[in-house]
């Protein structure tokens, strides 16, 4: 995984649900799109002081979990005994192995600026994901692909801005609703296909903020809707 990659991905993502290329950097993308994402941060190696990125970042000492593991295969991280003759004396021993653990990848192939990753691959600055594939900038994913900006969702594909949803395709900003395609900025819903700014409706199709529109109309606002979205 690489940034060429990550942009890839996303502009794979971009013509599913905007039908257009993207042409945005990475930085504006995560300004735009993921502001709001809990993510990785950009921290330091405490033993090697190399970059490295981490999900938690309170105890600022840190140790990838490469190099850890380096640690444990080569001399351990167990002490000799000493006497020990107050609490201060204890915690000064503690915070000589006391490092907060970064980039904890396991069983995945090509991660990058990630944390607390599961049988993933192609994962770019995402954390707490797991069987995924094709994530950028998401929180707490599950069982998805070619993910943008989204947090908190499963079963979800090709969409940006999946919050607490699952079942997800071809959407972007979908919020605590299940079963949604081709739609955009949709909260509490259930089962629509091609509706935008509706909220607490099922089993719908071509409304535009909870009122049936016929298909052409529809999809001339939302060729209008989804120009703004690209161009604002």
């Amino acid at each position: 995984m690489n940034d060429e990659k990550a942009l890839e991905i996303v502009n794979k993502i971009f013509q599913s649900v905007f039908h257009s290329d993207n042409t945005n950097s990475l930085d504006t993308l995560l300004e735009k799109f993921a502001f709001d994402i809990k993510l990785p941060k950009l921290v330091h190696d405490s033993t090697t002081n190399e970059a490295t990125w981490a999900d938690a970042i309170n105890s600022g000492k840190f140790i990838t979990n490469r190099n850890m593991e380096k640690k444990e295969k080569m001399e351990g991280w167990m002490l000799p005994k000493r006497e020990i003759h107050d609490l201060q004396e204890l915690i000064s021993i503690w915070n000589t192995i006391n490092f907060t653990t970064t980039e904890r990848v396991y069983d995945s192939i090509n991660i990058l600026k990630s944390d607390t990753i599961y049988r993933c691959e192609n994962i770019y600055r995402s954390t707490d994901c797991r069987d995924s594939k094709n994530l950028i900038y998401c929180d707490s994913c599950g069982d998805s692909e070619f993910l943008l900006a989204s947090q908190r969702s499963g079963t979800c594909n090709f969409s940006i801005r999946c919050d607490d949803s699952k079942d997800c395709n071809n959407s972007y900003n979908v919020i605590c609703s299940n079963k949604i395609s081709n739609s955009l900025f949709i909260q509490d819903c259930f089962d629509l296909y091609e509706c935008m700014f509706c909220s607490h409706i099922s089993s719908k199709r071509f409304c535009i903020a909870n009122m049936q529109f016929e298909k052409q109309e529809y999809y001339e606002i939302k060729n209008k809707i989804i120009e703004w979205i690209l161009n604002s």
